[in-house]
């Protein structure tokens, strides 16, 4: 009866555990290109970003008010009013919520502009504001012309002349200072990747004494580990539950345990984020 509470325990965490980690999504970003052929350039980035396990969604820009993000327009908001073109589209300002960050290849003096005094009234500019408001990160390509495809086309200019650029450089410096990031246009997405990694480093677990002997009841003498505050343990399983009811657990240092003593998955987790070495008494 005992051998059979100690499975339906591990079984128990195990699932909690699965759940929880199913719960949690990927990373996902979102793409924010002028036109329907401007993404062309950048499949490398999105191979290179799915092979890190990052996803990635592309929204195309239908001129500086409207936009598509898959079958749905999006439009931007009017004084007083939202535009809709269908009923489930989401307003610019809800955009970011569905994503970790925001990656635009290319904006141009108006956009930036925008951005730079706070104002809407384009699909960027309200994607801007609402992702650093939510404190999601933006990131813009540096090497940007400041003329939007459509300008370039147009005018059959490829950049702005220089009172126009020095103006552009001057927005540029006011949207970093609200927390927008620039990178070269060719390494967006390995800036995309280490940002996740370095976010990920920074809820690691830091490493235990535990850890870095890779302890085990076969080959741990106990003087190995230095004495601080050890407890020892002479039951024959430790659950998730019995760690949270220990009341001075973070004064422990070293959990001591007998040879056969079962160690719940969930628990061994919770112990390695407190710190605590486990090791085996050796028996003879």
């Amino acid at each position: 009866m005992e051998i059979k509470q100690v499975v339906e325990s591990i079984i128990l965490e195990l699932m909690k555990t699965m759940q929880a980690e199913a719960v949690k999504p990927p990373p996902k970003v979102l793409y924010i290109f002028c036109d329907s052929t401007a993404h062309e350039a950048f499949m490398d980035h999105f191979i290179h970003l799915q092979k890190n396990g990052i996803q990635h969604d592309i929204l195309f820009l239908d001129g500086e008010t409207s936009a598509w993000l898959g079958k749905h327009k999006i439009e931007a908001s009017a004084p007083g009013k939202i535009i809709l073109a269908d009923e489930n589209a989401p307003v610019p300002l809800e955009v970011p919520m569905a994503y970790d960050g925001i990656v635009i290849p290319e904006i141009d003096l108006e956009n930036a502009g925008r951005v730079s005094l706070g104002m809407k009234g384009t699909i960027k500019a309200e994607i801007i504001f609402a992702a650093l408001v939510l404190n999601k990160f933006v990131l813009v390509g540096g090497d940007t012309p400041g003329l939007n495809r459509a300008d370039r086309r147009t005018l059959r200019m490829l950049e702005l002349p220089k009172s126009y650029l020095k103006l552009f450089e001057y927005y540029k410096k006011e949207m970093a200072m609200y927390g927008v990031e620039f990178a070269p246009m060719k390494q967006l997405a390995e800036v995309v990747i280490r940002k996740f990694e370095s976010l990920h480093k920074e809820h690691e677990v830091p490493k235990t004494y535990f850890d870095r002997m890779a302890v085990s009841e076969d080959n741990v003498e106990v003087d190995e580990i230095p004495f601080e505050a050890r407890v020892e343990f002479d039951g024959r399983f430790i659950s998730a539950e019995w760690v949270k009811q220990q009341k001075n657990i973070d004064r422990v240092s070293q959990l001591m345990l007998s040879k056969g003593t079962i160690l719940s998955p969930l628990a061994k987790d919770m112990l390695r984020e407190k710190g605590i070495a486990v090791a085996y008494r050796n028996e003879r």
